[in-house]
Parts: C-alpha cells; sequence; structure tokens
C-alpha cells in the first residue's frame, strides 16, 4: 500500500498542492496552536509540499519538522518553507520515543496507511508529546477500504474507520479528545479530531 501511496504522491504533487486551498484548516490549527507554547516545536505527519499547514505554523513562529513517504512533495515543501525541516519518512516506521515535541499535526495522511495499523500509529504519536500536548488529525469520515482511480490523475488508495471507531483510537491511545466533528470543506466528508496528551 505504501509504495502506491509514494508513487501516486509523487505523480501528483503539484496538482494536489493547489488544490489544498479548498480544505479550510486554519480554524482547526488555531484551536490547535492555543494548547501551544510561542515557539514550541510540531511535527507534521504526512506534511505534503509544506502549503498550507506547515507555512501557516511557521508563519505564526513555530519550529516545525514535515514528514512525508513522497521525496517529490519533500521536495516541494523545502522549497515553499525553506524555514522548517523536513524529512522522506514513511510514518508507519516510525519508533517509540523517535521525536520529541510539543504538537503534531497529520492532515489527510493517516488513512493512507492500513486502519489495522492507525492505533498503533496513534500510541506511538502519543509517545511524542509532553502532558497536555495537542494532536489534530483528519481520519475518514465513514468505514471504507479502497482505491480511487482518478485521485488527481492517478489511483490512491484509502484505508479507515468511521467516526466511533476512530474516536475510541484516540481515546485508547491515552489522549483526551477536545474536538470531534465531520467537515465537508473541499467537497470531501473527514473527520476532524483534536486531542490532548
Amino acid at each position: 500500500m505504501n509504495e502506491k501511496v509514494r508513487a501516486g504522491y509523487d505523480r501528483i504533487a503539484e496538482e494536489y498542492a493547489r488544490g489544498r486551498d479548498d480544505f479550510k484548516n486554519q480554524s482547526y490549527l488555531e484551536r490547535f496552536i492555543e494548547f501551544l507554547r510561542p515557539g514550541s516545536s510540531i511535527l507534521d505527519v504526512g506534511c505534503g509540499s509544506g502549503f498550507p499547514v506547515i507555512r501557516f505554523l511557521s508563519e505564526q513562529g513555530y519550529a516545525v519538522f514535515g514528514i512525508d513517504i513522497s521525496p517529490r512533495q519533500i521536495e516541494l515543501a523545502r522549497s515553499n518553507v525553506p524555514q522548517a525541516q523536513f524529512e522522506v519518512l514513511d510514518m508507519q516506521v516510525l519508533g517509540e520515543n523517535q521525536y520529541a515535541v510539543a504538537g503534531i499535526v497529520a492532515l489527510y495522511a493517516i488513512f493512507h496507511i492500513d486502519r489495522v495499523e492507525h492505533g498503533r500509529l496513534l500510541k506511538i504519536l502519543h509517545g511524542f508529546l509532553p502532558r497536555g500536548g495537542p494532536l489534530l488529525i483528519t481520519m475518514g469520515g465513514s468505514e471504507w477500504e479502497g482505491s480511487e482511480p482518478d485521485f488527481y490523475g492517478t489511483e490512491m488508495l484509502w484505508s479507515h474507520f468511521g467516526p466511533e471507531h476512530n474516536r475510541e483510537l484516540v481515546l485508547e491511545a491515552g489522549f483526551t479528545v477536545m474536538l470531534d466533528e465531520i467537515d465537508t470543506s473541499g467537497g470531501e466528508r473527514h473527520q476532524v479530531i483534536l486531542a490532548t496528551a
């Protein structure tokens, strides 16, 4: 699954970046940073081209580190937000205590790995945060696994549970849920969860 996701995002990197403006995330990001001190460190898991999320967070003065499975996306991110740091990395290989950050963002990313791995990943991310550290994620708005043949011109894979089970996974990972709602901006349905460690 990860190889197809990597190849797909490499192919569509520029076009996907242009389409990201359709998703209105700033209000969620503003809620997220309420839990952070100025200048805090943030990890963006599945950061894509760095726009608009990392650019927004960097402009607010946060020290952001982004990881993404797609080398082309990371290449664009380094160009778009040179003040941030980036690494080509598959979120599925993240290990315990690999990072220590004040907050974590993972938007439109987790559902590109097999849903049986979601709970484990959330527990790993919990371990990167201090007590009270915020996590902002998007999850599937309904239960589904499969492929879309024409996602910005390429095949793309998704794997996710429905909102109730997603929330359970977040709670089981040790988080306290502060916000849980369905967002329909961009013409799609995503569950947005803001939680604290």
